[in-house]
């Protein structure tokens, strides 16, 4: 008999950011696999500290002709290293020193400006940035002169915020500053294989990792609009897939044409696996098949679409509440137990790792079950159909 169980609802496919979906993923062989990553997220953000980012310009002028000098000073707490000079309006010729500027040529009289970047290293943090700042001066024929009373950037911080975006997986930094206005630019590094710098950080390729194997010390630069640089770290979970390879995307289909179903496109922990006739254009008959940890064994995620849910079908024996049946599939979150891993019996038939239990329909519609023996009339014989060859 027929019964139709299914409603024509559309589900999104949005990544669940559940650990065990990753360690399910990390534990299987690295070498053989390619990843896709569904979700990101930092922990352990270690924020910059407050930071003075202009040195204080005393306006000192010592000595006369090709070499005059304009002396400046650290702020208190703070001492700097390798200032470099990027000179805008002159023709002067000048050399950067630990705290001066020394001209070594020039004719004409030109005021002009430029752009002093250099290192601080904070005496009270322990914290090293670059900073920035405009310096204005004077040069005629070799002389340098102050042409406006000199300014710096005092007290200059910066706060950082994090967000994981659970809708996009991303993770999205923020940048507050204290005295200036603009915007703040944000770029990572020590980033795992298959990341790529940005804001947002956003997921690629890089191999699943949480908890305790989660990546630790990468370091985020937030940079103001004047150049400054304030850098910190942060440790980050890694939630992702195998990828969908060529005939590992599909369906299990017994003679009948009934596969693997998800009811009603249910996307939670709980629904029911139903039999039901496997097609391309049904999304709830799509899964990955990926090996597990048991010889010979698989483990089947919903995937609508070739979206992985970080489900798998599994016989948990009973007690959940969505399940009638003692040994009925439902699915549930990703992870390497025996409930989820079912063995190839040279019969056709699936073989639960840890009941022992061999898949069996209960007509079309019907929720799948474990039985102690195949079904008299050939239903219980399964053979994988990759996408391609699932009817349109």
């Amino acid at each position: 008999m027929h019964f139709n169980l299914r409603k024509a609802v559309g589900i999104s496919a949005i990544p669940l950011l559940g650990g065990a979906l990753a360690v399910g993923a990390a534990a299987l062989p690295a070498s053989a696999q390619t990843w896709q990553d569904t979700a990101l997220q930092a922990f352990n953000l270690e924020t910059a500290p407050g930071h003075v980012t202009g040195a204080v310009v005393n306006g000192v002028i010592s000595g006369t002709g090709k070499g005059s000098t304009l002396s400046f000073t650290a702020p208190t707490g703070e001492f700097f290293t390798s200032p470099v000079l990027t000179v805008g309006s002159t023709d002067a010729t000048l050399t950067t020193h630990a705290h001066s500027l020394v001209v070594t040529s020039g004719s004409n009289t030109v005021t002009g400006s430029g752009t002093l970047t250099f290192t601080i290293n904070s005496a009270t943090s322990g914290v090293t940035v670059t900073a920035a700042e405009t310096v204005n001066f004077t040069e005629s024929s070799g002389t340098l002169g102050e042409s406006a009373t000199p300014t710096s950037v005092p007290g200059e911080k910066v706060t950082v915020s994090v967000f994981n975006n659970n809708a996009t997986g991303n993770v999205e930094f923020t940048g507050t500053l204290t005295v200036q206005s603009g915007p703040v630019a944000f770029s990572q590094t020590n980033l795992p294989a298959g990341l790529v710098s940005g804001n947002p950080l956003v997921p690629g390729s890089a191999v699943p990792r949480t908890g305790a194997s989660s990546y630790s010390d990468v370091v985020y630069t937030a940079t103001d609009p004047l150049g400054s640089t304030f850098s910190g770290t942060f440790d980050l979970h890694v939630f992702g897939h195998v990828a969908t390879q060529p005939g590992n995307y599909g369906d299990m289909v017994n003679p009948f044409g009934n596969g693997f179903d998800v009811f009603q496109q249910h996307q939670y922990p709980g629904a029911i696996v139903a039999g039901w006739t496997a097609t391309q254009a049904d999304p709830a008959t799509h899964f990955i098949r990926v090996p597990g940890t048991v010889p010979g064994a698989y483990k089947f995620e919903y995937a609508p679409n070739g979206a992985a849910s970080g489900l798998c079908i599994s016989d948990p024996g009973g007690g959940w509440a969505s399940d009638p049946l003692p040994d009925g599939l439902i699915l549930t979150v990703s992870n390497n137990g025996p409930w989820q891993q079912f063995i190839p019996q040279a019969n056709g038939t699936l073989k639960n790792v840890a009941t022992g239990l061999v898949v069996s329909p209960n007509g079309t519609g019907a929720q799948l079950r474990g039985t102690s023996a195949a079904t008299p009339w050939g239903g219980s014989a399964y053979t994988w159909t990759d996408y391609a060859h699932l009817p349109g």
